[in-house]
């Protein structure tokens, strides 16, 4: 397993379906994941700081998790089969649970859980963007500054 870390979120033109899109924390490769819009607002809330009157739904299963006194240890994005993703969540309690890895990442960055994705995943979905092409990164995190989690729920 790879660690990951959270590049951000936005919208795949001319679809308009949101991605969220993961780095190697030690390594080159990034990926993409296409989400839901829910999901994509969700994380961006998360991102960026944004705390909404009342409790969305990850907001929640962290509060759940902190009144039952677990912790998320880990995400790990374990398969990627037929073009859908898989994860799992990695509780302190040793209990595995399945989920979506937007969910799961949605969740992490709510809990500070660190997010892994297995190798198997890496090599079939990751792509390798070398030194040389971080300002075509760069200009994805600029463009992850002009948006806003409402951008996301926009019908095309």
């Amino acid at each position: 397993m790879k660690q990951m870390e959270v590049v951000g979120v936005r919208v795949e033109m001319p679809s308009n379906q949101p991605i969220v899109l993961l780095k190697e924390t030690e390594g080159e490769r990034y990926l993409p994941i296409w989400i839901g819009a829910v999901e994509a607002t969700a994380i961006a809330f998360a991102q960026q700081g944004v705390l909404p009157a009342r409790p969305l739904t990850h907001d929640l299963f962290r509060d759940v998790l902190d009144a039952l006194s677990v912790q998320l240890r880990a995400v790990n994005i374990t398969a990627l089969r037929e073009g859908i993703f898989f994860a799992d969540l990695v509780f302190s309690n040793g209990v595995e649970v399945s989920a979506r890895p937007s969910d799961s990442i949605a969740l992490a960055l709510r809990t500070g859980a660190t997010i892994f994705a297995s190798e198997d995943v890496l090599e079939e979905a990751g792509v390798a963007i070398p030194d040389e092409q971080e300002d075509e990164v760069e200009k994805f995190r600029e463009f992850l500054d002009t948006i806003s989690p409402e951008d996301f729920g926009r019908a095309g």
